[in-house]
């Protein structure tokens, strides 16, 4: 048996070669009120487009957030980030801001935002990409039932 400081060479290249792109997801999930309201258009015109999600009073979601990285995994490590250190980021930069929280009311990022699961998903991805490090953020999937989700994969290229 080797001992612990005798790595084989081929270690540093399990891949023998072979490269290529890795999409990586981590997922969370997070609890939230909303209301899908245009404040410039009248209740009547709320009510036809938003239905039920415009009620005054509120509705919540059991929100579930995925995010997929992409890149060549490390060398050393083989990967292309710890999903452990994804999960902190998706924490700090949403979870910690959304959970249990009004959207529309209480989160500093999403103030004046309509927050439809598009938007949400756009606004999310604002505030992970910044903290992303290694990889590139490929999408920002934002369940808002088991049926309804929204998919975002960055601004569009100028």
């Amino acid at each position: 048996m080797p001992s612990p400081d005798s790595t084989p060479a081929s270690f540093a290249a399990p891949t023998r070669g072979r490269t290529g792109t890795v999409y990586i997801t981590r997922q969370v999930h997070f609890n939230s009120a909303h209301r899908l309201y245009n404040p410039t258009k009248s209740q009547a015109w709320n009510e036809e487009h938003y239905g039920l999600c415009t009620n005054p009073h509120w509705h919540g979601h059991n929100y579930v957030l995925e995010v997929t990285l992409r890149g060549t995994p490390d060398a050393e490590t083989g990967y292309i980030m710890d999903l452990g250190q994804l999960k902190q980021i998706l924490l700090r930069a949403v979870v910690d801001k959304c959970d249990h929280r009004n959207l529309n009311e209480e989160v500093d990022f999403l103030r004046g935002v309509n927050p439809s699961t598009e938007n949400l998903v756009i606004a999310f991805w604002h505030e992970i990409a910044p903290h992303i490090t290694s990889g590139q953020l490929h999408c920002v999937r934002l369940y808002e039932t088991p049926r309804n989700f929204a998919e975002y994969f960055g601004p569009d290229p100028k």
